[in-house]
């Protein structure tokens, strides 16, 4: 689940919320909705908002982001389109708006994806010229130029042109974007070593491992993986969003069922929830694990619980991770 979903912060948020519309004071619970998976709840109060003033933009964004949540591609390129429409100068909503169109295009046809696909580059650049010191647009971009070919603007120099860019305002995402492009060039030397190097300089040393351990699992080196998101997981004491990560690890490498599950619920359990990995999107993938291990009962208690939170989602694919 990792990395489609980069949160872009509370300052930052909170920035365009004094800045384009909606209070500090009513944008507080939306926020806090958006990190604890309401959506029904965060969609009703944007659905207010909206509805006393339709150029709303930091509304728009917020709702953008809650249906991005839920997959729901369409509503949230529309939500971001708008929100990019009344604030064009806002970074952030045009980093939501290329995300908003990254995952439409991974979910149509190839050729209609062609057109989305550099609009998402186009969204992302812009978001960098508007705010260069923007480490998740510096981040989504050199991934952006790193997967998609040269024919819809992306490339592997313009990924190696990034990297002293996010270096000065993220050092542990430089060493990541470093890896990812030593990855596509075949060097995975060089891309373990990156990854090492994300882990020291990382403010959150539990997701870098959960890169590393999906760098190994990637390469069939399944011990290693097994290894690396059990490191992660003994660092992650608040139990936040690495636990999905090294869960989603194991049960693609179908290694330790029950370690995947406990992780799960105790992501589910603590207070360092966030969109980064939507509750209901984790309940789905715990009610999978669940289901394979024969307790149907208790995977349709996590089903109901995930559709009481988020009426709009869709199970599908639960626990995907890069």
């Amino acid at each position: 689940m990792r990395r489609s979903v980069i949160i872009a912060g509370n300052f930052l948020l909170l920035s365009s919320a004094l800045s384009w519309g909606m209070s500090a004071v009513a944008t507080e619970p939306v926020r806090f909705d958006l990190n604890s998976g309401h959506a029904d709840a965060a969609l009703s109060s944007l659905n207010s908002a909206l509805a006393r003033d339709p150029g709303d933009a930091e509304a728009h964004n917020l709702r953008c982001r809650v249906f991005y949540e839920e997959q729901l591609w369409d509503a949230a390129v529309a939500d971001c389109e708008a929100a990019v429409r009344q604030a064009p100068g806002d970074s952030n909503f045009h980093l939501w708006l290329g995300r908003a169109y990254g995952q439409k295009a991974d979910h149509i046809s190839l050729v209609a994806a062609y057109k989305l696909a550099r609009k998402t580059g186009a969204e992302f650049q812009q978001a960098v010229q508007l705010d260069p010191r923007n480490a998740d647009a510096l981040s989504d971009l050199g991934e952006f130029d790193v997967d998609a070919p040269s024919m819809v603007g992306g490339g592997m120099g313009k990924a190696q042109a990034l990297v002293p860019l996010l270096q000065a305002v993220n050092p542990a995402a430089a060493q990541t974007l470093q890896a990812h492009i030593a990855e596509s060039r075949r060097d995975f030397a060089g891309a373990e070593a990156s990854f090492r190097g994300a882990i020291a300089r990382s403010s959150y040393p539990a997701g870098a491992w959960m890169d590393l351990a999906s760098f190994y699992r990637r390469r069939g080196r399944i011990d290693e993986m097994v290894a690396a998101v059990h490191a992660g997981a003994a660092l992650d004491r608040h139990h936040g969003p690495a636990l999905v990560d090294g869960a989603a690890n194991l049960a693609l490498a179908h290694r330790e069922p029950q370690t995947a599950i406990l992780w799960l619920q105790q992501y589910l359990a603590s207070s360092a929830q966030s969109e980064d990995a939507p509750v209901f999107v984790v309940r789905a993938q715990l009610a999978h694990l669940l289901n394979d291990q024969g307790d149907g009962l208790a995977a349709q208690q996590q089903l109901a619980a995930a559709r009481a939170l988020a009426s709009g989602y869709r199970v599908q694919n639960a626990g995907a991770t890069r």
